[in-house]
Protein backbone atom coordinates (compact mmCIF):
# COMPACT_ATOMS: atom_id res chain seq x y z
CA UNK A 1 0.00 0.00 0.00
CA UNK A 2 1.31 3.39 -0.91
CA UNK A 3 -0.18 6.42 0.06
CA UNK A 4 0.51 9.93 -1.54
CA UNK A 5 0.40 13.41 -0.48
CA UNK A 6 0.69 16.45 -2.98
CA UNK A 7 1.61 20.26 -1.32
CA UNK A 8 2.78 23.02 -3.49
CA UNK A 9 -0.17 24.17 -5.43
CA UNK A 10 -1.11 27.58 -4.96
CA UNK A 11 -2.77 30.77 -7.15
CA UNK A 12 0.22 32.10 -9.42
CA UNK A 13 0.18 35.18 -12.10
CA UNK A 14 0.87 34.11 -15.62
CA UNK A 15 4.61 33.82 -15.81
CA UNK A 16 5.24 33.05 -12.69
CA UNK A 17 6.32 29.59 -10.66
CA UNK A 18 5.24 26.99 -8.13
CA UNK A 19 7.06 23.86 -7.13
CA UNK A 20 4.26 20.68 -6.60
CA UNK A 21 5.58 18.09 -4.51
CA UNK A 22 4.43 14.50 -3.88
CA UNK A 23 5.35 12.29 -0.94
CA UNK A 24 5.12 9.03 -0.79
CA UNK A 25 4.60 6.91 2.38
CA UNK A 26 6.09 3.22 2.45
CA UNK A 27 9.24 1.77 1.74
CA UNK A 28 8.82 0.73 -1.95
CA UNK A 29 8.63 3.94 -3.16
CA UNK A 30 11.37 3.00 -5.81
CA UNK A 31 9.70 0.44 -7.13
CA UNK A 32 7.25 2.56 -8.97
CA UNK A 33 6.82 4.97 -11.97
CA UNK A 34 5.49 8.22 -11.16
CA UNK A 35 3.24 9.91 -13.43
CA UNK A 36 2.04 13.93 -12.91
CA UNK A 37 -1.98 14.14 -14.21
CA UNK A 38 -4.13 17.52 -14.38
CA UNK A 39 -7.65 17.89 -14.83
CA UNK A 40 -8.82 20.94 -15.83
CA UNK A 41 -12.93 21.78 -15.43
CA UNK A 42 -14.86 20.10 -17.78
CA UNK A 43 -11.75 17.75 -19.17
CA UNK A 44 -10.17 14.87 -19.04
CA UNK A 45 -7.65 14.04 -16.28
CA UNK A 46 -4.48 13.30 -18.69
CA UNK A 47 -0.95 13.12 -17.96
CA UNK A 48 1.63 15.92 -18.31
CA UNK A 49 4.88 14.45 -17.10
CA UNK A 50 6.21 10.85 -15.90
CA UNK A 51 9.65 9.84 -14.70
CA UNK A 52 11.19 6.12 -14.23
CA UNK A 53 11.73 4.25 -11.38
CA UNK A 54 15.65 5.08 -11.28
CA UNK A 55 14.99 8.80 -12.38
CA UNK A 56 16.94 8.94 -15.49
CA UNK A 57 14.44 8.81 -17.81
CA UNK A 58 11.42 11.07 -18.64
CA UNK A 59 8.47 12.71 -20.35
CA UNK A 60 6.44 15.52 -20.85
CA UNK A 61 3.38 16.51 -22.73
CA UNK A 62 4.15 18.50 -25.32
CA UNK A 63 2.56 21.56 -23.80
CA UNK A 64 4.41 21.77 -20.57
CA UNK A 65 8.06 21.01 -22.59
CA UNK A 66 10.70 23.45 -21.48
CA UNK A 67 8.48 24.57 -18.87
CA UNK A 68 7.74 21.49 -16.39
CA UNK A 69 10.60 19.56 -14.79
CA UNK A 70 9.96 16.27 -13.02
CA UNK A 71 12.00 15.04 -10.71
CA UNK A 72 12.32 12.33 -7.78
CA UNK A 73 14.10 11.58 -4.92
CA UNK A 74 13.90 8.25 -3.80
CA UNK A 75 15.74 8.45 -0.97
CA UNK A 76 12.88 11.11 0.41
CA UNK A 77 10.29 8.84 -1.29
CA UNK A 78 9.13 12.09 -2.89
CA UNK A 79 8.30 13.14 -6.41
CA UNK A 80 8.56 16.82 -7.92
CA UNK A 81 7.02 19.16 -10.34
CA UNK A 82 9.00 22.42 -11.34
CA UNK A 83 6.18 24.54 -13.06
CA UNK A 84 7.89 27.51 -14.55
CA UNK A 85 6.35 30.29 -16.80
CA UNK A 86 2.83 29.37 -16.11
CA UNK A 87 -0.44 29.89 -18.42
CA UNK A 88 -3.29 30.54 -17.98
CA UNK A 89 -4.40 27.45 -19.57
CA UNK A 90 -2.02 25.48 -16.98
CA UNK A 91 -5.09 26.16 -14.63
CA UNK A 92 -6.25 22.77 -13.07
CA UNK A 93 -6.02 19.97 -9.64
CA UNK A 94 -2.74 18.38 -10.12
CA UNK A 95 -2.46 14.87 -9.11
CA UNK A 96 0.59 12.08 -8.31
CA UNK A 97 0.03 8.73 -9.38
CA UNK A 98 2.59 5.79 -8.86
CA UNK A 99 2.35 2.38 -11.20
CA UNK A 100 4.17 -0.80 -10.46
CA UNK A 101 4.94 -0.99 -14.00
CA UNK A 102 7.57 1.32 -15.71
CA UNK A 103 6.84 2.59 -19.28
CA UNK A 104 8.54 1.53 -22.79
CA UNK A 105 11.06 3.46 -24.66
CA UNK A 106 10.83 3.90 -28.42
CA UNK A 107 13.69 4.82 -30.37
CA UNK A 108 15.24 6.03 -26.72
CA UNK A 109 12.36 8.17 -25.58
CA UNK A 110 10.84 7.19 -22.56
CA UNK A 111 6.97 6.51 -23.19
CA UNK A 112 5.14 5.97 -19.52
CA UNK A 113 1.43 4.59 -19.34
CA UNK A 114 -1.02 7.24 -19.74
CA UNK A 115 -4.53 6.03 -18.85
CA UNK A 116 -5.72 6.68 -15.32
CA UNK A 117 -6.10 2.73 -14.61
CA UNK A 118 -2.88 2.05 -15.32
CA UNK A 119 -1.69 3.86 -11.96
CA UNK A 120 -2.44 2.04 -9.21
CA UNK A 121 -1.92 4.49 -6.30
CA UNK A 122 -3.49 8.40 -6.53
CA UNK A 123 -3.03 11.49 -4.28
CA UNK A 124 -5.68 13.61 -3.26
CA UNK A 125 -5.01 16.24 -5.91
CA UNK A 126 -3.76 19.66 -5.13
CA UNK A 127 -5.31 23.10 -7.02
CA UNK A 128 -3.33 25.41 -9.04
CA UNK A 129 -4.64 28.65 -10.66
CA UNK A 130 -2.70 30.66 -13.16
CA UNK A 131 -4.20 33.86 -13.89
CA UNK A 132 -3.99 35.88 -16.76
Amino acid sequence: QVQLVESGGGSVQAGGSLRLSCAASGRTFGNYAMGWFRQAPGKERVIVAAISRSGGSTYYEDSVKGRFTISRDNAKNTVYLQMNSLKHEDTAVYYCAADLEEGSYYRGSYCPRSREDDYDYWGQGTQVTVSS
